[in-house]
């Protein structure tokens, strides 16, 4: 299967056209939140997006809800919260927002520490996991230096081992590639990356 896998869209035109573009050689498309501004323009980013034609699962990042999302979301776009699905043989569990709490204020759906295991407790297997935050000391480094990634999300990936853990958020590790176990943790970043499984 072809994976094409991105996060943190925040209402890129260009980038969004580049997504919409390359999705028409794609078996499944994984969003992984972050796909507007502060709450806002939701609907708008899902317009940019609605070429893509390939089934589609996203979680929520800590600038949209999940209900904001599942209300704005694209026909056939599945939108995973603490949830899974199934997708052709392959078993996709996703868990969105901002993990731990973001500094960010009100605007920002964010998740505790606790909260995010609860809703990671749910998933006792899974080829892929689709994260908006990152796991701590991975992939995770802000321009700062600092390590900002989610330590139940570390022992979810090192407990579950899916062959896949994507992630976005923290912008200055975008792109960046690391390993929990047996399984690749990449942050994606809003540019099409490609995975076969």
């Amino acid at each position: 299967m072809r994976i094409l896998a991105f996060s943190d869209l925040h209402l890129a035109r260009a980038r969004a056209a580049d997504l919409v573009a390359a999705s028409s050689d794609a078996d499944l498309v994984i969003g992984a939140g972050d796909f507007c501004n502060m709450r806002q323009g939701l609907s708008e980013a899902m317009a940019l997006l609605s070429g893509i034609t390939a089934p589609f699962v996203v979680v929520p990042g800590n600038a949209e809800s999940v209900e904001e999302l599942q209300a704005a979301a694209n026909p056939g776009m599945r939108v995973l919260h603490g949830t899974g699905v199934d997708v052709n043989r392959l078993r996709v569990f996703g868990l969105g927002y901002g993990v731990p709490v973001t500094p960010f204020g009100s605007w920002s759906c964010d998740l505790s520490e606790e909260d995010a295991g609860q809703m990671l407790a749910k998933c006792e297997a899974a080829d892929i996991l689709v994260l908006h935050s990152p796991p701590k000391g991975v992939v995770d480094v802000t321009s700062g230096g600092q390590s900002v990634g989610s330590t139940a999300i570390h022992d979810a990936i090192e407990r579950i081992q899916p062959r896949l853990a994507f992630c976005g958020h923290i912008h200055d590790s975008w792109g960046q590639t690391g390993r929990i176990g047996a399984t690749q943790v990449v942050n994606l970043g809003p540019r099409p990356n490609w995975f076969d499984l």
